[in-house]
């Protein structure tokens, strides 16, 4: 999502503006809001241009959009290019995360943080391409993102996260991060032009503290 601008003291001396290691990281490195985060095999960060090439092409897979809320299908360039475009201006949700490899930082999904109207709840959602499904990122990811939104943002007491119900893969990665089913119901889908039955489950501050080892779950 879209970060802080950093400010720069116009009264620094010479040396003091010199363009320090740290400076010429990217800006999303040095928000607050929005860190950068690492797992044991990822790094999750702003979508760049760089990425549209291969977020294009993984996304362009009836099977990826049609499990999710609002991914066009078919998925071109151009919605690719968008897609950054928004996350850059603040436009879609509240975090906006490209999940890459550590290894070699090949752009392999996306996740990311929505606020709900209440203040206290956030929804997290995420997708991966394909070739990656089964290899345990998606789960790495959640809980990655999950974590960081617990343990920066004191105000939010819950997170939710829906499923298709026919999305088994992507129940079981919420409940190995430790969410209870709430409720069923229906969601949009922009691929299919319909509604979808879809699944509700919510995590709670006090169950992530219990949990948060994420060893405990099997």
């Amino acid at each position: 999502m879209q970060g802080e601008l950093l400010r720069v003291d116009q009264s620094r001396s010479p040396r003091e503006g010199q363009v320090s290691s740290e400076e010429r990281l990217r800006p999303e490195r040095l928000r607050t809001d929005c860190p950068v985060l690492l797992s044991e095999r990822l790094v999750m960060r702003a979508p760049h241009e760089e990425d549209i090439d291969a977020l294009a092409h993984l996304a362009n897979n009836a099977k990826v959009a049609t499990m999710v809320s609002r991914m066009p299908h078919p998925y071109t360039a151009d919605d690719a290019a968008d897609f950054v475009r928004r996350t850059k201006k603040g436009e879609i949700g509240k975090c906006v995360y490209a999940i890459t490899k550590a290894e070699n930082g090949a752009f392999i999904g996306c996740c990311g943080v929505e606020p709900h109207a209440d203040g206290r709840t956030v929804e997290i959602g995420y997708w991966l391409g394909e070739p990656y499904w089964n290899k345990g990122y998606t789960t790495e990811a959640c809980h990655a993102l999950v974590d960081m939104v617990f343990r920066t943002r004191q105000d939010v007491d819950q997170i939710d996260a829906r499923c298709r119900v026919m999305n088994v893969a992507s129940r079981r990665v919420i409940q190995k991060c430790g969410f209870q089913f709430q409720g069923s119901g229906l969601a949009a889908s922009l691929a299919l032009g319909s509604n979808v039955p879809v699944e509700w489950y919510r995590l709670d501050r006090k169950t992530w503290m219990s949990l948060r080892s994420w060893g405990n779950i099997a």
